[in-house]
């Protein structure tokens, strides 16, 4: 087969230890390479293959890749989209978790889905990210990009979270509660929903706030607009409280930390399958309308 005039190199980032990773991926990369492509693969991936290799790190593969394959479930597609929103590099998902949300693409829909992409016969969605920026005293010491959310959580045996909200420099009110979830619409369908948050269409500009066991009943979840500027302001004990981003990345904070939330300038472009509807999705991982 000629080589693949829309894509000249792909990197590959799975997780490791899936029970069928070792089996999936040899003749994948033979797949791949014989269509000419330059194959990158992680550190991960590299653990899998049954001839020992040597992958090299997320970072450079995201420098050398046109395009990203991840194989896994919604955590390896996060951990992924660290590196690749950066440079603007499309993400094609492939479902090797359970649930999986964002990796769409189930095992036996890979190759398929591959030679329609190298064709450049795909469907892509630009999913919006939030903009984290944490603020000790008048220093911001942190900033961050992520897909699903920010959340302000505590760890198991810690007492209630005291924090403040305000929108647009508007005061809005104060949470006692177990944490607090801000998630664009990606992340809806992540902790955010286990708190009891709404499902909001990645195509809604939006972002959900979203407290997690609200001492006060009538404290329920809002959606603003995702123009709007975010503050939330840790006001009581900083004791076992921590910042955690994307599920990945976990910041203790210290009383009086103020977090800033806006929307990225970065988004992540995510491959969909072209005869799959975000609403099939839902039917399918939420197993709606199944007795």
């Amino acid at each position: 087969m000629p080589a693949n005039q829309n894509f000249k190199s792909i990197g590959v980032i799975s997780r490791p230890r899936r029970a069928n990773l070792s089996t999936v991926l040899p003749p994948l990369l033979e797949w791949l390479e014989s269509r000419g492509l330059r194959v990158f693969y992680d550190q991960e991936t590299a653990a899998s293959l049954p001839i020992p290799a040597k992958g090299i790190p997320r970072e450079e593969i995201a420098a050398q890749s046109e395009i990203l394959l991840v194989l896994g479930g919604d955590g390896t597609l996060l951990a992924a989209a660290r590196v690749a929103a950066s440079r603007g590099i499309p993400i094609l998902p492939v479902n090797m978790g359970s649930l999986g949300f964002l990796t769409s693409f189930t095992v036996e829909e890979l190759y398929p889905a591959l030679e329609e992409t190298l064709a450049g016969r795909f469907s892509m969605s630009a999913r919006v990210m939030l903009q984290v920026q944490l603020f000790r005293g008048k220093e911001m010491i942190d900033q961050q990009h992520v897909l699903n959310d920010a959340v302000v959580n505590k760890s198991a045996l810690a007492r209630m979270i005291e924090l403040e909200l305000s929108i647009e420099g508007d005061f809005v009110c104060r949470y006692r509660a177990d944490g607090l979830v801000l998630a664009t619409p990606t992340g809806s369908t992540a902790y955010s929903l286990s708190a009891g948050g709404p499902i909001v269409h990645p195509g809604v500009e939006a972002f959900i706030i979203t407290p997690i066991c609200p001492h006060t009943l009538t404290d329920r979840p809002v959606v603003v607009r995702d123009a709007c500027c975010i503050d939330v302001t840790l006001t009581g004990s900083a004791e076992s409280v921590f910042l955690t981003l994307d599920g990945q990345k976990g910041i203790p904070l210290a009383s009086g930390d103020r977090i800033s939330i806006t929307r990225s300038p970065l988004s992540l472009n995510l491959i969909q399958p072209p005869k799959k509807s975000y609403f099939e999705i839902l039917r399918s991982k939420l197993k709606w309308g199944e007795a």
